[in-house]
């Protein structure tokens, strides 16, 4: 959906499928804003082969960033892996430009003292580590966090077994859960495996519902 010139929230990411879960949200939390996608797969594909986030992926993300601020009140970036390249095209931005998981950090403090972060691809790990521990230091708050990676997810879903792909995640949530006051998914892909994990005895934090509700009450406060 788009709308007016200088008046969209513009949505970048690097996986092309979560333009739909992003429309059902939007749908839900803010059905008259506006939203333009942009997608951007090389970023994370280059990442992923890379083994992390490069400077040049970075500046790229910066600058795909930068572009997208163009016509636009409010850029949303929904990827975590190329995240710190948002923070720099918000230095630079005439509009603001927000990280999807940065909320979903902020209530990773908030709900206790040891953070796990769980993830399908070892290249979200430290971006997203890093920006709860960023948290931590705006929160005045000490927090052990810990990371796991379920890479036999990620080659399940490459290879179009979805059910299996949130079934190993759902078991090893359960796994982790039972040393860690807070669960963080690094990745808005592995969402649906919330189905399976109701009776998780600690919070489970996704990024894809926080992030959206703040881009776009950030979206309205800049109208």
């Amino acid at each position: 959906m788009s709308g007016d010139a200088g008046g969209e929230l513009v949505l970048v990411h690097t996986v092309a499928s979560l333009t739909g879960l992003f429309d059902d949200l939007r749908a839900e939390l803010g059905p008259d804003v506006p939203v333009r996608h942009v997608v951007q797969p090389a970023l994370l594909t280059d990442a992923i082969e890379a083994g992390g986030l490069t400077d040049g992926i970075r500046a790229r993300t910066r600058d795909a960033l930068l572009a997208a601020s163009e016509g636009a009140r409010l850029v949303l970036c929904t990827c975590s892996t190329v995240g710190p390249g948002a923070d720099d095209a918000a230095a630079e931005a005439g509009v603001p430009v927000l990280r999807i998981d940065r909320p979903m950090a902020e209530a990773a403090v908030a709900a206790g003292t040891r953070i796990t972060v769980a993830a399908t691809l070892a290249t979200t790990i430290g971006p997203t580590v890093g920006l709860v521990e960023d948290a931590a230091r705006r929160a005045g708050k000490a927090v052990e966090v810990d990371s796991v990676v379920f890479a036999e997810a990620r080659a399940r879903l490459v290879a179009g077994d979805e059910e299996a792909h949130h079934r190993i995640i759902a078991d090893g949530l359960h796994a982790a859960a039972a040393g860690t006051d807070a669960i963080v998914l690094a990745q808005a892909s592995m969402t649906p495996a919330l189905a399976l994990c109701a009776d998780l005895p600690v919070p489970l934090l996704t990024s894809p519902r926080t992030g959206l509700e703040a881009a776009i009450a950030a979206w309205r406060a800049a109208a």
